[in-house]
């Protein structure tokens, strides 16, 4: 995990967003180019079939052939979004390492050793643990020499990111199959689908706001890049979201942002710090709608609306709920664990 170093706001968001999210790149950093979210988060839905036996080879979402010998007991997590997927299908207990999570979910992970930071991947620990499986994190996530490392020292490494919201449905059927419980991801994707359709559904007759998604303004302003992941969940929340005018940028001038006008603000970086108040007084912000308008600019959760895991659809509802206010939006509950 290299590039994520310096653990300021911006970056610790960028690497939940861009790495879980973002498609394979070819740069040393997070920021790749996103390919285009469907319009629906209700296609492409897999049938569910029963969970092949031991040995069974699945390729990642590099494309990589990953041979599994048998049901792992022994599993190395090295994204917070598949610790959680994990612990969802019931099998937190077989976790021996997790990644470095400031945004720790579930609780019950907290105990689990830590072997990749933002600072770097300690594999020689990781070999200790003689894992019979390891997640890792695409698009520079996990680092590529410490993937290598691993599958050279006979390890099998299965690489995921989601770079669009039906890939973190892909993704956690991709895991439950590694971990031979397919049939239960599948039902719990399929809960998700339905909640997203629910969402999308309530949604659909309602005025599509301008809506500036803020996920830090540390030195610079950062939003959503084109046509990427956090775009998709904006508009499938009944928004018109504000881009930054390039598909690998984000970051966005102010003068850019002030054209845009954007009719609200969300503050992703409130648990940094962040407040209405402080955003309203920002030097040129005045002439914004959202600023000029009581109530619109509000915080949110980045991390349920971002993390693409079992809760990503509670992340949609949520989303849906401060863009749209006014609305009633459909609340499911959360999904249990597997037992």
């Amino acid at each position: 995990m290299r590039p994520h170093a310096p653990l300021r706001p911006l970056l610790i968001v960028l690497v939940m967003v861009l790495a879980a999210c973002s498609p394979a790149s070819t740069t040393s950093g997070p920021v790749a180019t996103p390919t285009v979210a469907p319009a629906s988060a209700t296609v492409a839905r897999p049938t569910a079939t029963p969970a092949p036996a031991f040995p069974l080879t699945l390729a990642d979402d590099e494309g990589t052939a990953v041979t599994i010998e048998s049901e792992p007991q022994v599993i190395v997590s090295l994204t917070p979004a598949a610790t959680e997927t994990l612990f969802a299908l019931g099998v937190g207990d077989r976790i021996a390492g997790k990644s470095q999570d400031v945004l720790l979910y579930p609780p019950e992970a907290g105990p689990i050793p830590e072997v990749a930071t933002f600072d770097g991947v300690d594999v020689e620990r990781i070999v200790g643990m003689e894992p019979d499986l390891v997640v890792a994190g695409g698009n520079f996530f996990t680092s590529p020499d410490a993937i290598k490392q691993l599958r050279d020292l006979g390890l099998p490494v299965l690489v995921t990111y989601a770079a669009t919201v039906d890939g973190a449905f892909s993704d956690i059927e991709l895991l439950g199959a590694a971990i031979g419980r397919l049939d239960a991801a599948t039902t719990m994707t399929a809960t998700m689908r339905k909640a997203f359709a629910d969402v999308e559904a309530a949604v659909a007759n309602a005025p599509r706001p301008r809506v500036f998604y803020e996920l830090d303004a540390t030195g610079a302003i950062y939003g959503p890049a084109d046509n990427s992941f956090l775009a998709a969940m904006i508009k499938l929340a009944g928004g018109d979201p504000i881009t930054t005018g390039s598909p690998v940028k984000y970051d966005i001038p102010i003068e850019q942002l002030i054209a845009a006008d954007p009719e609200l603000i969300l503050l992703a970086d409130a648990a940094y710090g962040a407040t209405p108040e402080l955003v309203a007084a920002r030097p040129g912000w005045d002439v914004m709608t959202a600023v000029k308008t009581e109530g619109a600019i509000r915080p949110i959760d980045d991390t349920t609306v971002t993390r693409p895991g079992p809760r990503l659809f509670l992340g949609l509802e949520l989303l849906a709920r401060t863009i749209h206010p006014e609305l009633t939006i459909p609340e499911a509950s959360p999904i249990p664990p597997v037992p």
